[in-house]
């Protein structure tokens, strides 16, 4: 099937649209603008009647596919369907017209929804707090991976602790991230049964390694049976175990990054509770932490007090700053919190 460029089915005098005569007197561009930011031919526009227009753009839509039309893998990831009553709900003016600059006596309903959502993935992961702030998968990478090299730096061990290991299955994202973030890059091999290697794993072990990178199910889509020897292989030489969230959906309400000993975990809302990706965007990647390393997540984080009053937390003297403007993508927060309360503890069966 082919479609004509919209310049093809232009023909002089068609118009979609009539604007009332200018009631103002026309003025010379060149009086107000230098030579160099005018143009010398008039632009070719198409001249197409609204109908034509219409029916050239949507034919074109029926082209494309996505979640709506099928199965949408994309690299090692499948997207979910977004149900649509998640698109209405983050339309509700009380979400969509406010401002983050609101004070928060006026955005309690945003606040609480938040704070909900952060105890959502708290409990789905087992993990202590979760930060909302960072803008998709990769960038929640970088933000987890600040997290370890500044937990390091508190314990005076941030400049010999410089290597993250990544499987050589790993996410391409892995390594990029722990680069960009200043670590050098660990390759270790995968064993017979497409898991991490443990006897390699333990040679790569001394007091320069910073963490170990997984996802679990890995890229090969295989769950690592050995994951609490892997976490007990990391922690015994002084690092820290970050989670991939890229293939969340297969455990969700079966197992937790938590349980298996990870110490930092980012979700993907995007893949993971059915938010809208990529051109449908845009995406969410949070990212929740241990016990241990709560004080270097990003500000604010949501809390509540005795008259359950939603507020942002101060910053703690040991956060990494924050790592996007305002609260993150607060549109992808509403549809994710959404898909959680509609699913409830039947997630588990999403996965299964």
């Amino acid at each position: 099937m082919t479609e004509a460029l919209i310049f093809e089915l232009s023909a002089p005098g068609r118009r979609g649209a009539s604007l009332p005569e200018a009631d103002l007197p026309m003025q010379n561009p060149s009086s107000y603008l230098p030579a160099g930011l005018l143009r010398k031919d008039a632009p070719e526009l198409p001249e197409t009647s609204e109908i034509d227009t219409v029916r050239h753009f949507t034919r074109l839509s029926r082209m494309n596919h996505g979640v709506d039309v099928g199965f949408y893998p994309l690299g090692s990831c499948t997207m979910k369907y977004n149900p649509k009553v998640n698109e209405e709900v983050a339309a509700l003016p009380g979400f969509s017209a406010i401002h983050p600059y609101e004070p928060a006596e006026l955005t309690q309903g945003a606040l609480e929804l938040m704070y909900r959502l952060e105890e959502s993935l708290c409990e789905i992961t087992g993990m202590k707090r979760f930060t909302l702030q960072p803008a998709a998968g990769a960038h929640g990478e970088y933000t987890g991976l600040l997290i370890i090299k500044a937990y390091h730096a508190s314990r005076n061990e941030g400049t010999t602790r410089r290597k993250i290991v990544v499987p050589d299955s790993a996410h391409g994202t892995n390594p990029a991230s722990a680069a960009v973030c200043g670590f050098d890059i660990v390759k270790v091999e995968s064993n017979e049964r497409g898991g991490v290697d443990l006897a390699a794993l333990r040679k790569l072990m001394g007091p320069d390694i910073a963490g170990l990178m997984l996802t679990n199910p890995n890229t090969l889509g295989l769950f690592d049976e050995n994951i609490a020897e892997i976490a007990d292989i990391i922690h015994e030489a002084g690092g820290l175990l970050y989670y991939d969230g890229a293939n969340t959906n297969a455990i969700m309400g079966i197992s937790r990054p938590g349980d298996m000993g990870f110490d930092v975990v980012h979700l993907n809302l995007h893949k993971t509770f059915a938010t809208p990706h990529g051109g449908g965007g845009p995406g969410s990647g949070p990212v929740g932490v241990k016990e241990h390393l709560v004080p270097f997540l990003p500000y604010p984080l949501v809390g509540k007090d005795a008259q359950s009053n939603y507020y942002f937390e101060e910053k703690n003297a040991l956060s990494i700053g924050k790592v996007k403007a305002f609260y993150g993508n607060f549109g992808v927060l509403v549809k994710a919190f959404a898909y959680i309360l509609t699913q409830g503890h039947e997630l588990k069966e999403v996965s299964e």
